[in-house]
């Protein structure tokens, strides 16, 4: 079995090992380049299918970003992520439609053993031995993680839901609902009390036409 093999096994894996490393390399020189280009440079977005699994005809990054595997992200269509993205994606990361992050988002879909002596080692010639092991996350169709929040592995996030700044998600949060906190819990419903639609002035309304569906 490979490395990464054990990881979509739900095995314990070294990330150290040459395979993962080789993968790693290539996204994050990907990474790179994108975070030093200019945004208006038309040759910046394309990069992002480089190293991407898959993703939408429509989105954007405004960096900087930081993926780890990149190849085991999958993003739907219409998707936007503001400033310092980080994506730990060592499991898969499914991402649906009309999704969008705020600020400092983190998406840890990786975890380490509790124990010391199981996380960490080292071997006869002084080499680190790395033990990981990881989870999938799951984010619906029309999805926004508000400012320095971060997912952890393991985590479903439904349809429509609403992540409150700073949270931390270690549980699943329903569709549908307003969730915030550390830990993340869901506080209620979003309905139509919610509705900021009179603060679009009259001559925006064609713009917004398709936020008023």
């Amino acid at each position: 079995m490979t490395e990464e093999q054990k990881i979509f096994a739900g095995y314990m894996f070294d990330p150290r090992k040459q395979e993962l490393r080789d993968i790693k390399h290539k996204t994050h020189e990907a990474c790179r380049r994108y975070n030093a280009m200019d945004e208006y440079d038309p040759e910046r977005l394309p990069i992002v299918r480089e190293f991407i699994g898959a993703i939408g005809k429509t989105y954007y990054f405004q960096g900087p970003i930081q993926f780890n595997y990149g190849s085991h992200t999958f993003i739907g269509e219409n998707f936007f992520a503001n400033f310092n993205l980080t994506v730990m994606d060592d499991a898969r990361i499914y991402i649906g439609n009309n999704v969008c992050f705020g600020p400092n988002v983190s998406l840890m879909a990786t975890n380490h053993p509790l124990p010391a002596q199981e996380r960490m080692g080292m071997d006869a010639e002084g080499r680190t031995t790395m033990a990981e092991y990881a989870e999938e996350i799951h984010i619906g169709d029309n999805v926004w993680i508000a400012c320095n929040a971060v997912v952890i592995g393991g985590v479903t996030i439904g349809d429509g839901a609403v992540i409150g700044a700073g949270s931390v998600v270690t549980k699943d949060i329903p569709a549908g609902w307003l969730a915030y906190g550390n830990p993340c819990r869901p506080i209620r419903p979003i309905t139509e009390a919610d509705s900021m639609r009179h603060l679009i002035l009259e001559e925006d309304r064609e713009h917004f036409a398709y936020n008023l569906l």
